[in-house]
């Protein structure tokens, strides 16, 4: 299944979920005015039953979506979870978070995932140093990540530097070097924490 590339507000109106974790996505419809929370068609508003499978799925793709993955790589970083000590659900949403997209957008050189990946896509991004663009990259705690002097005047870093309120704990920023650097690994309870990781393992695990 290929990536999704669509708009966000489509896929954050069908699931009722803020993909860009922000809510704009909503706010962005037809007279400027609020686009609905719920699923289109008549039936929308209704509360049907959804199965435990149905439940399972919705938490696997509402986490898919935000992270902005297709179903095979996303798949995979489960697989990878799965081998690693620990809670395979805590393992797995932090092997998702400390990808070098996620973090490209987390330091705040990008505004949304989507144009962090595509900074990492076109090779603007470098890691310790050195040119990285492979946005499925897991940064490992202690690594930089700095955007390339040539790129730093690039429009939408700017305007992200600018529109970024806040940065997680485990994140420092240099702005005089304009680089980020991963502190630690993250919590679980430091990010995403609407998700209910266990039902994604349920799904899998079935």
């Amino acid at each position: 299944m290929a990536r999704y590339t669509g708009p966000v507000w489509k896929i954050s109106r069908r699931l009722g979920f803020s993909i860009l974790g922000t809510g704009k996505e909503f706010a962005t419809g037809k007279n400027g005015k609020e686009r609905r929370r719920y699923a289109p068609g008549q039936h929308g508003q209704r509360r049907r039953k959804i199965s435990e499978y149905g439940t399972q799925l919705q938490e696997k793709q509402k986490v898919r979506f935000t992270y902005g993955m297709n179903e095979k790589q996303f798949k995979k970083f489960f697989d990878i979870s799965g081998k690693m000590k620990g809670n395979r659900g805590d393992n797995f949403m932090i092997l998702l978070e400390t990808r070098l997209d996620n973090l490209v957008y987390r330091i705040g050189f990008a505004s949304t995932r989507r144009q962090a990946r595509q900074l990492v896509n076109h090779g603007h991004i470098l890691v310790d140093g050195q040119k990285v663009d492979i946005p499925s990259y897991i940064v490992k705690p202690g690594q930089t990540i700095s955007v390339k002097e040539k790129s730093r005047k690039l429009a939408i870093v700017q305007d992200a530097l600018a529109g970024l309120v806040t940065r997680k704990e485990y994140i420092s920023f240099d702005e005089q070097k304009m680089e980020g650097t991963l502190t630690r690994l993250p919590e679980r309870n430091e990010f995403m924490t609407d998700i209910n990781e266990t039902l994604i393992v349920e799904f899998y695990n079935r």
